[in-house]
């Protein structure tokens, strides 16, 4: 079976390949068409599709749209009702259902010779909870999918046995957990269905004093059930105008919403845990992008184990999308790696080079050169492998720093254009972690929970630790990821520390560098001092020179 998984509707939009029960092949559109997150999440632009990157994902498996036995498009119209039935101010979402509908023929069209009749419609949350119950690493779990909306809810509880699914509870809009954490994102002048990580991040210069005060408006209700209605934000604090200073009263406001979210997410869950009796649950959904709010799940909530989808937001939709409908048919496995985008060859890459006539460098050991780099303290963009699905830089796209230098968080923030409160994240081999990290799960390969950063710790590596003396961690395999992990071996022959800053390889507005070229435009346009593009690297000094 060769199953294409769309999403298209709202935001970030993304195709995923499925062959034989396996992933082969994902990727989101802003990687090729370099809009961050594709398109605005508005009715106007639900007709979009990801054209760019389905045929991306089947040249990868050497197919073309005739050879596919079905298209998974990630929501289903059929489920769907007016919006003023569900409580939402939006006017023109009739529009965005009427794309829908017609999804069928807008892919045939832009997959030609692709039957209109091999499109199949799932619901969006089924989608989203596919996502985490198929593509995790159980065969048995409890999912919890939470985000903005799908069709009429924006909340599922499950349970999976052998990756069937038994849905267990729902909720209609205009409760929304997701919802919820976006109209404050907007009202502290930042970019909705975007930017929710800042106010996160923001969270931590903050003090939650007007919790009890926003848990009339959000808060678990027992029973598989939360409230989660429009707040009315300027009552606590004036709207933030973008790009303004913010204020003490706009990072209380912030750690108030994030305290009320994370008792949602833990109450939902300890209901869960008691329906199933599952040691592990898989999360998915936008919500299981906040890090903070997982980390409490995993510390208090009553699941053992705790995996959430890399790529949790609506992108990987398109993963669970194209796995629901497989699992139809055949057995289905786990997804094997976040590694799902493009790559080149090492000829490929030196062609990239020479056509641009860069002048390059192909030492014996590009980790070995990187670390040297780093301990003197340059900043280096590392590109190797096949890109990440989802929104972290997980050592394929990636910004690297020496952690040793304070100075060197304002300093990336300065390169990528970022708010000055916005932390960076340590990359450390999974062995070493235990013993700088706790209050988290470990391993933690994917960046999805931060961690508690030992004492003694904090003054060696300060460019990680955050105002609140935490890090998000991302823990390094060698048997997984072996040119990430020699380059941090080599660093702490170097330097006695065995953590590397690691940040996106992208500049703000930007979406992550994907393709050579991309990285090229990066390294020509920011300051930093060494692009490792695959074995090769290229010098500041001489690139300019």
């Amino acid at each position: 079976m060769r199953i294409l998984g769309v999403n298209a509707l709202f935001h970030d939009p993304a195709c995923a390949l499925v062959v034989d029960g396996r992933v082969v092949a994902a990727a989101e559109e802003e990687r090729f068409s370099r809009r961050k997150h594709g398109k605005r999440p508005l009715p106007f632009s639900a007709w979009e599709l990801p054209e760019l990157s389905a045929r991306w994902c089947l040249e990868q498996a050497g197919l073309t749209p005739a050879d596919l036995d079905a298209v998974a498009y990630s929501y289903d119209p059929g489920l769907s009702a007016p919006a003023d039935e569900l409580g939402l101010d939006d006017p023109w979402d009739w529009l965005r259902q009427d794309y829908a509908r017609q999804a069928p023929g807008f892919l045939a069209e832009a997959l030609p010779g692709l039957a209109p009749g091999k499109v199949r419609f799932v619901p969006h949350h089924m989608a989203h909870a596919a996502s985490a119950g198929m593509a995790g690493p159980h065969r048995d779990s409890a999912v919890l999918v939470l985000d903005g909306r799908g069709e009429c809810g924006a909340y599922l509880a499950g349970h999976y046995r052998d990756r069937e699914l038994t849905v267990l509870a729902t909720q209609d809009l205009p409760d929304s957990v997701g919802l919820f954490y976006e109209d404050l994102t907007e009202h502290l002048g930042f970019l909705r269905s975007s930017d929710e990580f800042k106010v996160m991040a923001l969270a931590s210069y903050g003090t939650p004093r007007f919790a009890d005060r926003i848990r009339s408006y959000a808060r678990p209700e027992g029973n598989g059930r939360f409230r989660a209605r429009p707040v009315p934000w300027r009552e606590f604090t004036p709207r933030r105008g973008p790009g303004e200073p913010w204020t003490r009263d706009h990072a209380d406001l912030a750690a108030s919403a994030q305290q009320c979210l994370e008792e949602t997410v833990l109450g939902l869950a300890r209901w869960l845990h008691e329906q199933t009796g599952e040691a592990a649950l898989t999360f998915a959904g936008g919500v299981a992008l906040n890090c903070v709010a997982n980390t409490r799940l995993y510390r208090e909530g009553p699941f053992r184990e705790v995996w959430v989808q890399p790529a949790a937001g609506d992108a990987g939709t398109a993963v669970g999308a194209a796995l629901h409908v497989a699992r139809e048919k055949e057995p289905v496995g786990p997804m094997p790696t976040p590694a799902l985008g493009r790559g080149w060859s090492d000829e490929e890459l030196r062609q990239w080079l020479e056509t641009a006539a860069v002048p390059y460098e192909e030492p014996a050991d590009i980790a070995a050169v990187v670390a040297e780099e780093l301990a003197r303290d340059g900043v280096v963009a590392w590109f190797q492998g096949r890109s990440e699905f989802g929104p972290r830089a997980l050592g394929h796209r990636s910004l690297l720093a020496h952690p040793g230098r304070a100075a060197n968080l304002e300093r990336l923030n300065a390169v990528k254009g970022r708010e000055e409160f916005r932390p960076v994240a340590p990359m450390v081999l999974a062995e070493r972690a235990a013993e700088i990290f706790s209050g988290g799960p470990l391993p933690s390969p994917y960046m999805l929970f931060v961690h508690e950063v030992a004492e003694e710790w904090r003054e060696r590596v300060p460019a990680v630790v955050h105002v609140d003396g935490t890090a998000r961690v991302q823990t390094v395999d060698a048997r997984e990821e072996p040119l990430v992990a020699r380059m941090l071996t080599a660093f702490e022959e170097r330097t006695g520390l065995p953590v590397v800053v690691n940040t996106s390889l992208n500049t703000a507005g930007r979406p992550m560098v994907d393709d050579p070229r991309d990285a090229l435009e990066c390294f020509g346009s920011a300051p930093v001092d060494l692009l490792a593009l695959g074995p090769f690297a290229v010098r500041r000094r001489r690139f300019f020179g």
